[in-house]
């Protein structure tokens, strides 16, 4: 996921005002120090793996106003490492106790028995978060297995001179978007409206999301796959069209080209998600203030869906002995006004609570043309669309990349590569053992 190795940047774009989220203790009580420990016995004691900056400042509170569960930070690298050091750790019996779980990752740590079921110690505070998100860390319907931290809800960022320059309207739906990328190469065959990126898999991800398709799915004791879905292959065939119309560009995101297109002026939009601004403030310095963000185009007229590109939360080990008070901890970091507020300004997240996100204030500097850029944001989260990941979604994203890479070179239509997605990921599933519906 790209947004692990953003994180950093967004620390410049971030400012919160959660007073208002401060209306006593948290629904579960976590705000006061608990023993979890017959008297005498000392203090439990945690370990939790995490990839976010400045984690030990925020544990640091916790651990002063909770004497008997005292949590020690294990800083991580992120991504599919830690998700592979996780599973081996989870093998070998010796694992933390808490663990930051990406929300494609947690699947693979279910599948393998390596993080606890929460359903039961959640339930207080399920409200604190959209049915989106919380679908990301639930599994069917009778598990849960993490709390929410942070969500990267996709927004439309645009160049807003340039949209003036040449006449364009923002576009509502993904029809308008079409046709002002083919009003924009007529008026400047220098300029493109947008890129399809083969790279970038989280990105594919959020957009067919968005347009309803559910990769995964659980029936009984069964997996069911289902990437080649009709919402997933509507979403291929649109840039499909694109590319090959020639309206739309096919560089990869995160390229020194895409950079240079994203300072001068040669490339006019991006549908990413709310860590953008940390992106193009360190990429495209030149064209601060000039960007602008409004909500993804949509499929229908009047609609108002997104899907997330990027995103973790806190999940614990399976083999804990002390569930208890690795709950009690993960509850508070992402539920607790205080905490919440550490996370935004230490850890340089979006945070998943909802309230959280409709607390934060100032623009983020790279948007300061834009006041109300949390509050779209906000907005636009409320309605995102999240699914089930399976749990061997790395297999996935390469058929991802391998497929429209060669759809790319070959002209072939975007659908076939999704049809490759599906059968890589249904022929990974069988050849490890599990069990699929027909």
């Amino acid at each position: 996921m790209r947004a692990n190795r953003l994180g950093a940047a967004l620390a410049v774009v971030l400012t919160v005002t959660l007073a208002s989220c401060a209306s006593g203790e948290p629904a579960d009580g976590t705000g006061a120090a608990q023993s979890p420990t017959a008297a005498g016995s000392g203090p439990v004691k945690l370990t939790y793996w995490t990839w976010a900056p400045n984690m030990d400042k925020i544990v640091a509170v916790w651990n002063q106003a909770h004497p008997d569960i005292q949590v020690t930070v294990s800083k991580q690298a992120g991504g599919d490492d830690a998700a592979a050091k996780f599973l081996t750790a989870a093998k070998a019996g010796n694992p933390p106790e808490l663990v930051q779980a990406e929300y494609q990752h947690l699947p693979s740590f279910i599948a393998a028995d390596a993080v606890a079921d929460l359903k039961a110690e959640t339930a207080p505070v399920k409200g604190e978060f959209t049915e989106g998100l919380w679908g990301l860390v639930t599994l069917g319907t009778n598990a849960v297995y993490g709390i929410p931290q942070d969500s990267g809800p996709m927004m439309l960022f645009y160049r807003e001179d340039l949209f003036d320059k040449y006449g364009i309207e923002v576009p509502k739906t993904w029809q308008e978007y079409a046709e002002a990328a083919r009003t924009v190469r007529k008026k400047d065959p220098k300029v493109f409206l947008g890129t399809f990126s083969s790279k970038d898999p989280g990105a594919f991800t959020g957009l067919a999301q968005q347009a309803g398709a559910q990769w995964w799915s659980i029936s009984g004791e069964s997996w069911k796959v289902n990437v080649a879905d009709e919402p997933t292959r509507k979403v291929a065939d649109y840039w499909g069209a694109l590319v090959k119309e020639g309206v739309i560009d096919d560089m990869p995101y995160f390229t020194p080209e895409w950079n240079k297109a994203l300072n001068d002026g040669t490339l006019l939009t991006w549908p990413s998600a709310v860590w953008a601004p940390g992106v193009l403030s360190s990429n495209a310095p030149k064209a601060k203030g000039k960007w602008a963000v409004a909500p993804l185009p949509q499929w229908n007229a009047g609609e108002s869906h997104s899907g997330f590109w990027g995103g973790s939360s806190t999940a614990v080990s399976a083999k804990t002995p002390h569930k208890a008070a690795a709950v009690q901890f993960a509850t508070w970091l992402n539920t607790d006004p205080q905490a919440i507020g550490l996370l935004v300004k230490e850890a340089a997240i979006y945070p998943a609570a909802t309230k959280a996100q409709s607390s934060l204030g100032q623009a983020p500097d790279y948007f300061a043309n834009q006041a109300d850029f949390w509050q779209q944001a906000a907005a636009v989260s409320a309605g995102a669309r999240g699914f089930t990941f399976g749990p061997n979604v790395g297999v996935t994203y390469n058929a991802f990349k391998d497929g429209f890479d060669q759809a790319l070179r070959d002209g072939t239509p975007f659908s076939q590569a999704v049809q490759g997605m599906q059968d890589a990921t249904v022929a990974d599933m069988r050849k490890s053992g599990f069990q699929l519906a027909s």
